[in-house]
């Protein structure tokens, strides 16, 4: 089993503005549960502790393997998300883990 976290930062200029790119992005990730083979377990949370190091959003996977975490990268319905995700993020980290 490999564990895939991905956390983000969004954009805009006020709370409300970035709560509505937050849940944008936590929709679109949520769109792919049932449709990426060896998903077995995918968890979208937005940060409630409001400080100020915070990501605003956390995506955690959980993949049947290694190879099939590699073959979410390039998997059609990865990429029209990964598109969603583009267009309001301002930074990513992300941890992968056995």
């Amino acid at each position: 089993m490999v564990k895939h976290i991905v956390m983000w930062n969004v954009r805009g200029d006020t709370p409300e503005q970035r709560r509505a790119s937050a849940l944008l992005v936590k929709s679109a990730f949520e769109s792919l549960s049932g449709k990426i083979p060896g998903l077995t377990r995918l968890e979208v949370g937005l940060d409630v502790s409001a400080v100020d190091y915070a990501c605003d959003i956390v995506l955690y996977t959980e993949f049947e393997s290694q190879e099939l975490l590699d073959a979410y990268a390039s998997h059609p319905e990865h990429l029209r998300v990964k598109g969603v995700v583009g267009d309001v993020r301002i930074a990513r980290h992300q941890v992968d883990y056995i």
